[in-house]
């Protein structure tokens, strides 16, 4: 019913029309900052594989050419054309960017040989990732901006890696318009997605959007089976010439039943590796992980006379996770089948966080030349709170050879706490941008970062403690010097400050990441603007470097302790080519290699993969096949592997999954100017391999076979 209510509204004015985007940018100009309404780099209904600015890297609005870091964005044509439904769908394609499943909720994601910790939403970072954020809709964002290398001088702490911001689509047309979809794919998979916007007054200054998106699957793991629902809404009034106010407001809830949890075991007692079939499953029947993510934001913006704009942000977000969950482990005798043991264990999780941001940007005259300055007043307010819940009793497994799933399910003991943490981050930022010639520009600045963590004594954390870090300064520097109109070569250099989520044997959180990162290469814009490629050289040194300790657990779970080393060192090298290469054909090119390394040469991080490929082009055919496009793509990942003790020697041996190629093809027809017909196949050549970074749980889980995925969309 409140979702009914909310469409009546949005649909109560307006004429059907064809959405237009007047907010634009002409690719080709380069105006030093050009202040507009929040949706001023919006590739909705652009067409584009790429964008002509970001502010993602330093908070200034520069094109990609003039911003020191590598820079991608995944604009909404390929969020459509690849259907790239989910935020770990979009990982998986995003150059230099590995993404690995750990179940049917939680992947991790990694960049220049480090965890990407923290997702983002208009910038805002957002911690944790155990309540489906991996898994969040993408339907409500306009597109997705990638910068990797450090991202300290935005976000405060900032890895190593790289920084994936989500940016929310926004009521910018001043028509009637919207679109529908309804898809059909493998697994039972059906899904349908309504978008909404109109005009809430007469001339247009207040406009509202609404999306609505569902979804219902199994899944080719044997009792896995899910449901998603969403709704997105955002009022965008102009108060008047130079003030926009935008309040908006999400919800998210999946449903996973059946689903598995940690992998298969990999090996057999007698130290042979197994063969699993990839619909195999450790789950219970009664399996069960729902999570729920909710978000409430308002922006106000105001443009002053003489250029400058200031905005003001508030957002609150909830995650919230409930899961009753059987975790299988240990080797199996291939004879018997014996030799596994259930861990039951029932987990709630509770993240709550609030930020406030002050920001203001804009031009200045010093010397004869104009210059650019950006200021930031940041505060946010993380909590994250686990309860746990035991089993009453733990019934034997028996021969897993006849696993059916059926499994009895036991009364659960009462929720304790599990862990219970405060975060607090306070922080001011200023950069500024100097023409100091008309070919050299200098972009340099810093952020002061208070920063404090207090952890309660709890089952599983020994101690209480608190983790303080007072007047954290991270500098950023970088150079861009313009070779002709169109090529630049660019340096640039930052500090790293990155908590990490990492718990030693006490069950207290390791010391934060600190480090060095530095980034040179060359850029440039192809085509009048239309395509962007870029090729760099990175170097990043790291202290408190987490890694395992040992086969040590944190206590009273199954979880990974960790310890840290000093003098972690990455280096490697990117290429990219992204945009429109001709009227009708667009692409995405990118290549990464890098090694990482600890103070003796030892490799380290060789869980994730350190040579990464990946390719997605479609092309509209010309002449009387117009309504026809094409397209296709690879992602092909070098070796990853970890190291695990092999139970029949009991020696350390090497386990993972060697270089694999994975392939996609794509088709759309228009059957008229607004109903149009995709199918996406993706596995093309159903490549069996494993899909989960091996180190977390050493188990193993599959990668997704071959599947199809129809579907239909009108727009008007």
């Amino acid at each position: 019913m409140a979702i009914h209510l909310a469409l009546a509204s949005l649909l109560a004015a307006g004429s059907v029309q064809a959405q237009t985007n007047p907010t634009a940018a002409d690719p080709q100009t380069m105006a030093p900052i050009v202040v507009t309404a929040g949706a001023q780099n919006s590739t909705e209904g652009s067409g584009s594989y790429t964008s002509s600015a970001s502010t993602a890297a330093t908070g200034l609005n520069l094109s990609l050419r003039d911003t020191p870091q590598s820079v991608s964005l995944i604009t909404r044509e390929r969020l459509d054309d690849q259907a790239l439904r989910s935020v770990f769908d979009v990982a998986n394609s995003a150059p230099g960017v590995s993404a690995k499943e750990i179940d049917s909720v939680r992947g991790y994601f990694s960049a220049r040989g480090f965890k990407i910790d923290k997702l983002q939403i208009d910038g805002v970072p957002m911690p944790g990732n155990d309540a489906g954020e991996a898994k969040a809709d993408t339907a409500i964002y306009d597109r997705v901006e990638i910068v990797r290398g450090a991202t300290g001088l935005m976000n405060g702490t900032g890895s190593p890696s790289a920084s994936i911001n989500l940016i929310r689509k926004h009521a910018d047309s001043k028509t009637f318009t919207g679109s529908a979809s309804l898809g059909l794919g493998s697994w039972g998979r059906h899904d349908g997605v309504l978008d909404l916007s109109s005009p809430l007054n007469h001339d247009g200054s207040v406009r509202g959007r609404v999306v609505v998106s569902a979804e219902e699957h199994d899944s080719f793991i044997r009792l896995e089976r899910g449901n998603s629902a969403l709704f997105y809404a955002v009022v965008d009034a102009d108060l008047d010439a130079a003030t926009r106010l935008s309040v908006g407001a999400s919800e998210q809830r999946d449903r996973h039943r059946g689903n598995q949890w940690s992998g298969l075991p990999i090996f057999y007692t007698d130290g042979g590796l197994t063969h699993w079939d990839r619909s195999a499953t450790t789950a219970a029947d009664w399996n069960r992980w729902d999570t729920q993510q909710r978000s409430v934001f308002a922006t106000l913006e105001h443009r002053l006379a003489n250029g400058w704009k200031w905005q003001a942000t508030a957002t609150r977000r909830s995650n919230t996770g409930d899961q009753y969950l059987n975790w299988i482990s240990g080797s199996l005798d291939r004879n018997t089948g014996q030799g596994l043991d259930a861990f039951l264990i029932g987990y709630g999780a509770d993240q709550h966080q609030t930020d406030v941001n002050l920001t203001a940007v804009g031009p200045y005259t010093l010397f004869g030349r104009q210059h650019e300055l950006a200021m930031g007043l940041l505060h946010g307010e993380y909590t994250m709170r686990w309860l746990s819940s035991n089993a009453s009793f733990t019934p034997p497994i028996g021969d897993f050879r006849a696993w059916t799933g059926a499994y009895p399910e036991p009364a659960w003991d009462p929720q304790q706490v599990g862990s219970s943490t405060h975060t607090k981050q306070t922080s001011a930022y200023g950069v500024t941008r100097l023409q100091l010639t008309d070919m050299l520009k200098l972009i340099a600045g810093a952020r002061v970062t208070n920063w404090r963590r207090d952890g309660d004594q709890s089952l599983w954390t020994d101690v209480a403690y608190s983790q303080r870090h007072q007047g954290v300064v991270t500098p950023y520097a970088g150079l861009v010097w313009d070779l002709g109109p169109q090529t630049s070569l660019y340096a640039s250099y930052t500090d790293t400050f990155d908590p990490q989520d990492y718990r030693d044997r006490r069950g207290v959180y390791v010391e934060p990441l600190k480090g060095k990162s530095a980034e040179a290469g060359v850029k440039g814009e192809l085509l009048d603007g239309k395509a962007n490629a870029s090729f760099a050289v990175f170097h990043i040194k790291q202290d408190n470097f987490a890694i395992a300790d040992g086969t040590t657990f944190v206590p009273n779970t199954r979880e990974q302790a960790y310890i840290t080393i000093d003098g972690a060192t990455t280096k490697g090298y990117e290429m990219e080519v992204s945009g429109d290469l001709a009227p009708g054909w667009n692409a995405s090119i990118s290549w990464t290699q890098f090694t990482t390394t600890d103070a003796s040469g030892k490799d380290i991080n060789t869980m994730y993969p350190h040579k990464l490929f990946k390719l997605y082009t479609k092309y509209r055919l010309p002449g009387a096949w117009q309504k026809l496009a094409i397209g296709g793509g690879v992602n092909w990942e070098g070796r990853s592997y970890t190291s695990v003790t092999n139970p029949g020697t009991g020696n350390q041996v090497d386990v993972g999954q060697n270089a694999y190629a994975v392939a996609s093809l794509m088709a759309r027809y228009d059957i008229s100017h607004q109903l149009s017909l995709q199918v996406n196949v993706n596995n093309l050549f159903d490549k069996r391999y494993y899909a989960n970074q091996l180190d977390v749980f050493n188990n193993i889980t599959f990668g997704a076979p071959r599947n199809v995925l129809g579907t239909v969309r009108y727009t008007f």
